[in-house]
Formats: C-alpha cells, structure tokens, sequence
C-alpha cells in the first residue's frame, strides 16, 4: 500500500485520476504502475514485464519502476508499504 509521496503531482494523480502538474504522455502509464504499486504485497509483485522493476543503489533503499524514457517512479518499501513514492528522470 502507499504510505506517502514526495511529488505532490504524482500524490493528486494517484488520489484523482490526473494532474496538471505530470505531463499527459506520462499518466496512463503512472496511474497503472501507481495501482500495482498500491496493490504490491510483496516487492515480488512487482516484478511485471514492462516496468522495469529494479533496486537502486544508496541509502536508504529505494526501488525503482520505469514509466517512459527517462521517467521512473521511485520509492523506499518498509513492512509490505511504498513510503516516500517520486517521480524522477534519473537516466
């Protein structure tokens, strides 16, 4: 489940079904990596052809899935939740 979220554009996507503040090109394919995100029980779940689901270097922990060229949504997972979910061009 989502716990939190660092961009408050992806936050009103989630919680909306749009925002203003991401680019239309990128919300199909947020909104449906958000949903799977909210559903994951396990990081396992993510691990989806297509989302490039993959661990980051660094701490704390954070995970990466891949929504659009250099696009990807990023967050840390403590005790089955997504904390601090964002939304970077980090490529």
């Amino acid at each position: 489940m989502i716990k939190s979220f660092r961009d408050k554009g992806l936050a009103e996507l989630f919680e909306h079904g749009q925002s203003r503040k991401i680019g239309q090109n990128l919300q199909s394919r947020a909104l449906r990596r958000l949903d799977a995100l909210d559903q994951a029980e396990s990081l396992t779940d993510l691990n989806v052809p297509g989302f490039n689901f993959h661990s980051l270097h660094g701490k704390p922990k954070r995970y990466s899935l891949h929504v659009n060229g250099p696009w990807c949504i990023t967050f840390e997972w403590e005790d089955g939740d997504a904390l601090k979910v964002d939304l970077e061009q980090y490529h």
